[in-house]
């Protein structure tokens, strides 16, 4: 008995291999455009996720400056970075790019025109909650986090089963009158 108990313990203390990586690759796929392909937007989770260095290309590597982050603060990181980008006429980021929107720095839009960003995780670093750092890029978190959303149900990736929505209330029977009540009687000896 002993020694089944041993065993029991033994093989759920190992980890199952691949345990915990469908939020990541639905993360990865998420952003594999906007990070221009997805050993990027991977390099960038996992970078994020596991506070190491990310090597977007030979000449950019980008050093977390946040603690590790779980999935949820990575999500919420990479989609404010997108949007200052988007802000600023940037749909197809360059490395350099995304570094200016994660770390802070300057980027030279389509038009020539030289643009200064904050750097989401710079702000992060600094004590900033995402709602303040949505605010100071010009954003409202929940509609930014909202909009996201949408964009991925409408592509079909959605995290979660899908909900059946609210069953129909029955219509509710008029109500019937109520039948007059009798007078009461007068008492004798008032």
């Amino acid at each position: 008995m002993r020694k089944a108990f041993l065993l029991a313990a033994l093989l759920a203390s190992v980890p199952v291999a691949g345990a915990g990586e469908a939020p990541v690759d639905r993360l990865v796929e998420t952003y594999a455009s906007f990070a221009g392909s997805a050993d990027k937007a991977r390099a960038l989770v996992l970078g994020l996720r596991e506070k190491s260095s990310i090597v977007l290309s030979p000449t950019v590597t980008i050093e977390p400056p946040t603690a590790a982050m779980g999935l949820g603060n990575i999500d919420i990181s990479l989609a404010l970075a997108q949007a200052s980008l988007n802000e600023q006429g940037i749909s197809a980021p360059t490395p350099e790019q995304l570094q200016a929107a994660l770390l802070g720095g300057s980027v030279t839009r389509a038009d020539g025109v030289t643009a200064t960003l904050p750097g989401v995780l710079d702000m992060r670093a600094g004590g900033m909650g995402w709602g303040e750092i949505a605010h100071t890029l010009g954003f409202k978190l929940g509609e930014l986090m909202r909009s996201e959303r949408a964009q991925r149900v409408a592509m079909g990736e959605r995290g979660r089963p899908e909900h059946a929505g609210r069953p129909e209330r029955p219509e509710r029977p008029t109500r019937l009158e109520r039948p007059d009540r009798p007078q009461k009687p007068e008492r004798a000896g008032r």
